[in-house]
This record gives structure tokens, sequence and C-alpha cells, in this order.
């Protein structure tokens, strides 16, 4: 993309937020936070095409994920994922949008709704405050089952096409050489600190469904919860309940999508969060 410019966030404690940005520096603000031992570029394109819509839209790389820094003391809680979101959320010359998916929407409803008021728009992708545990315990299994990395980009792509079977497997290789990192011993490692997992300070946010909950009425502004409908996190029921919670919330269950809606099904993702934007923070 021509207009992807790399852009950095000091966020203290000697940490940077490394992100890339498109569209106008002037336009209404977007931040979107991927998932837990994902990268920024797990957006499939949404950022580009918030961008080409007239909007500044900044994908950024959490702590400790792809190139952001990876933090000295392991802390990888929930709150410091928030605190890193409010500080790259000041740097905007209004509030911006956010949206978060997964790790990233628990880390958009803390900073929202307990740490400050940053955000003009939350959208939520396939998180709420109650979730399904077989699928979160899923997902921690496939992010653990590899610590010795991958021989090749070829083993690495087997191993997602056997935790995603919905999808192709890629013949093309190399987007997904994002989302490792190769060592000096020469295998492929997923591309995030592996303390995220292991250290006591890791995110345990989908464990206080209460404390979810507080934060979800507390937000403030206009909400768009994205489920996929053939999510085993977020199921149908755990989207009502959201919406108990918070009945003024736009919901969009998208099909043929599980919890990685942006990567399953990236041009209906893309239309539900423009058309929101659109509605609740039009550009003219």
């Amino acid at each position: 993309m021509r207009d992807q410019r790399r852009v950095h966030f000091d966020v203290g404690g000697g940490l940077t937020i490394v992100g890339d940005a498109y569209g106008p520096a002037d336009a209404p603000g977007v931040i979107l936070l991927h998932g837990g031992g994902q990268t920024r570029h797990a957006w499939g394109g949404t950022a580009a095409a918030l961008g080409a819509a007239g909007r500044h839209a900044v994908s950024c790389d959490l702590r400790g994920h792809g190139d952001s820094g990876w933090d000295p003391e392991a802390d990888y809680s929930v709150d410091a994922f928030a605190r890193d979101l409010c500080a790259v959320a000041r740097t905007f010359p209004r509030k911006p949008a956010v949206v978060g998916a997964s790790l990233g929407g628990l880390a958009t409803l803390i900073a929202q709704g307990e740490q400050a008021p940053i955000a003009s728009a939350v959208v939520l992708v396939d998180i709420a405050p109650r979730t399904d545990p077989g699928g979160v315990q899923r997902i921690i299994s496939f992010m653990t089952a590899n610590p010795d990395g991958f021989a090749s980009l070829d083993e690495a792509a087997d191993a997602i096409a056997g935790y995603m079977p919905h999808r192709p497997r890629p013949r093309d290789l190399s987007g997904l050489s994002k989302n490792l990192r190769r060592g000096a011993d020469g295998r492929w490692r997923w591309h995030w600190d592996p303390r995220f997992i292991s250290s006591g300070r890791r995110p345990t946010a989908t464990q206080d469904p209460e404390r979810l909950e507080r934060a979800l009425v507390a937000l403030g502004v206009p909400t768009l919860l994205v489920r996929g409908r053939a999510s085993d996190v977020v199921s149908e029921e755990n989207a009502q309940a959201f919406l108990r919670v918070r009945p003024d919330a736009r919901y969009v269950d998208v099909s043929g999508a599980g919890h990685m809606v942006a990567g399953d099904r990236n041009d209906a993702f893309t239309d539900a969060v423009v058309r929101f934007l659109d509605e609740v923070d039009p550009l003219r």
C-alpha cells in the first residue's frame, strides 16, 4: 500500500508500540488492536480500507507482539495493554474510534470503561464479558503447542490449518512470515514474547466477567459487537448477554467466520465497521 506509514508510540517504561498508519493524519482516527498471539497484520486490509475511505487508521502491535517492545517485567496483564491504548489514543488530535479483537477488545473495554475516556466509539470483535471457556482454552492450547517453533513456514502453515480447518491453506506463505520470527537456530517461532502466555502477569480478564460487564456499562460511547457466527469463544448466548447489559449497542453476526472474524470474512467485517463509523462519526 503506497499510503502505509510506519509509526511509533512511546508508552512509557521504555516500551515502544509500533503500528502502520493509513489515510490523512488530520482525519478522524481509528486505532485497531489485534488479538493475543497475533500482530498488526491480522486485520486483512481493514486498516487500509479505512484509510482509503478517508479516516486516519492505525493498526498497532500490542506490547510483546510483532515489532513492539517486550516488557522487561513481563507485564502482560490486560491493564497494561489498556494503559498502552490510552497512551496511543492521547497522541491523536481528537478522540479516535477503537476497534479491538479478542485481547485487543478486552484492553479496549478496560481502557475506556475503567481507565480514561479516550475513544469516540468502540468496536469489539468476537469478545464479550462472558465467553466460552472451551474456546478460550483451545486458543491457549494452540499458542502453547509448539514451544520450540517450526522447522519451516510450511510446518507452521500445517499447524494453522489444523487449528482453522475452515480456512483454505495458503499457497503463498510470504504473509505468514509477518507473524513469525526466525531465530538464530533457523527455526520459526510465533512473533510474540513467550512470557506473554507463561508469565504470572498474563491476561486473565475473561475470568472476571462481572468486572468486564461494569466496564461495558461505563463505555459511554457508541458500541458495536461483531461476532463470528461459527465462533467457539463468543456464543449467541454470550452475545445476547452483552446486549442485555448494553441494549443500545449495535450487533453484527458474520456468517462464515469464526473467532478470527477479520481474517475469515474481511469483506463483510470491513463493511460492518465502515457502516458503523459512518453512522456514529461521519467524515462530513
